[in-house]
């Protein structure tokens, strides 16, 4: 799936922005200097901060350029009406490969949150689509299922060497994309418990004492409220 290059990528400002990728990516933020940033761009730091002001600027122009190439993926999956055969799942961590050590870093740290919360918007999107066709109500909100579909799906990529590791392949390569594929589909195809056991375990858990916290009560679509007396 072939995507438009960004006009901005033939600049020095998008020079300057990727070398800050590898830079945050390598040393993280704090360890990432601009000099450093200026020096692999091939520009004067103060063209670094007559682009961005600062390095907390520059971070923020690193998110908001993963958080457009992601936003384009999504979009242009949702107008494709091929897009079950997961040719976009290939392109899309094909095109994030370069970005991992700066998303690892910058997630771990606290940062990025643009980015995250673009992913989760783009989740709910989905769940819109499915949670039409289901036939029971969900257990929580569609934005916590959000979130939390998001931090799973980032923890793949993000911990890239261990899943390489124990699936016996590089995931970044066609043979290790394929048969990532292929797991994702039989994992999502073949629920761990039926929608029967899971409204069980969700009464038992409704029913132990002091075990909703006013979080899980929000979060739950259709909970009644709990009265306690005084």
């Amino acid at each position: 799936m072939a995507t438009q290059p960004d006009p901005e990528d033939l600049t020095a400002r998008a020079r300057i922005r990727d070398a800050a990728l590898q830079h945050f990516g390598e040393h993280g933020f704090e360890r990432a200097t601009i000099r450093g940033i200026a020096d692999t761009a091939g520009v004067s730091p103060g063209l670094v901060r007559h682009h961005f002001g600062s390095k907390q600027g520059l971070r923020e122009a690193c998110d908001d350029y993963l958080v457009k190439m992601v936003r384009r993926f999504n979009d242009q999956v949702r107008t494709d009406t091929q897009y079950s055969d997961l040719t976009y799942v290939a392109a899309s961590r094909a095109a994030l490969k370069p970005y991992q050590r700066y998303l690892a870093r910058a997630l771990v740290e606290g940062a990025a949150a643009s980015l995250f919360d673009e992913m989760v918007k783009m989740s709910e999107e989905w769940l819109t689509d499915i949670d039409a066709k289901r036939s029971e109500p969900p257990f929580v909100s569609r934005k916590v299922r959000a979130t939390l579909g998001t931090a799973m799906a980032l923890g793949v990529p993000l911990l890239y060497q261990h899943v390489s590791r124990g699936m016996g392949v590089d995931i970044f390569s066609p043979e290790g994309d394929r048969l990532l594929s292929r797991a994702m589909l039989d994992i999502y195809s073949h629920p761990l418990i039926s929608p029967e056991e899971a409204a069980m375990l969700i009464d038992a858990l409704d029913k132990a004492p002091d075990r909703a916290t006013p979080a899980e009560r929000e979060a739950t679509p259709g909970r009644p409220e709990e009265h306690h007396d005084d």
